[in-house]
């Protein structure tokens, strides 16, 4: 099985006296196809570690490879062509612009792959009939519900075919109703083959996952398959 993510003895501390230790010595490796959950309570680790694997923030050492890529030396530059490239990003608060249509907001998603603007508006088009959308895609976000918004966002980080799916906190911003349709949504990206890696503080969310990664004090507590969940998965 092809590795998607690959993490070896990653630390990242910030400074201070003491320094402030926010990852101590994380691996972890996601094939191909997963889809994990990384789940933690505040100040477990889990969102610094989600600004490393998206190349957000650099580790102060070890190794990050996204689909084989090591992503160490590379300059700022580089590594906003990787996440161009390799990762679509799905944020609790949407980042969606408000004077655009949903439409364009996804097209923003190719901007940085030199795609031309028509190839990119009927991409959007496709990616926003994937999630639904088909018939809302002309819409500014301040017309549209939470639940579309997030859909708007999925579209948006899908829309370059991304090798993993980063979602921090997908349900967070959303009522129970909007949260189960948006988690129906990534299980059905998920069963296209697409890796998805959820970061969450909502363990009922994470219990429903095939692959659960428990952070705790910068470390990982323990990393978990349930193979129940992925059989019913496998089967829907």
């Amino acid at each position: 099985m092809t590795a998607a993510l690959e993490i070896v003895d990653v630390v990242k501390t910030y400074p201070g006296e003491p320094p402030v230790v926010a990852l101590d010595t994380v691996s972890l490796r996601v094939d191909q196809g997963e889809m994990v959950g990384i789940v933690g309570p505040s100040g477990s680790g889990k969102t610094t570690l989600l600004h490393i694997i998206g190349t957000l923030d650099r580790p102060t050492s070890g190794e990050v490879l996204l689909a084989g890529v090591a992503t160490a030396n590379m300059s700022d530059r580089q590594l906003s062509a990787v996440r161009s490239q390799l990762l679509g990003f799905v944020f609790q608060q949407f980042f969606l612009l408000d004077g655009m249509t949903a439409l364009d907001n996804v097209a923003n998603g190719l901007l940085y792959r030199g795609v031309a603007p028509s190839q990119r508006r009927k991409e959007a088009a496709e990616a926003l009939e994937r999630v639904g959308l088909g018939n809302r895609m002309h819409h500014v976000p301040s017309k549209l519900s939470g639940g579309e918004r997030q859909r708007v966002a999925i579209a948006r980080a899908i829309v370059n075919r991304p090798a993993i799916v980063l979602a921090d906190e997908p349900t967070g911003n959303l009522d129970t109703k909007s949260g189960v349709a948006v988690m129906d949504l990534v299980r059905d990206l998920h069963s296209e083959g697409n890796t998805v890696i959820i970061i969450t503080h909502d363990r009922e969310l994470a219990s429903s996952l095939p692959r659960r990664i428990s952070m705790r004090d910068g470390r990982v507590e323990s990393d978990e398959r349930d193979v129940q969940v992925e059989t019913e998965m496998a089967a829907s």
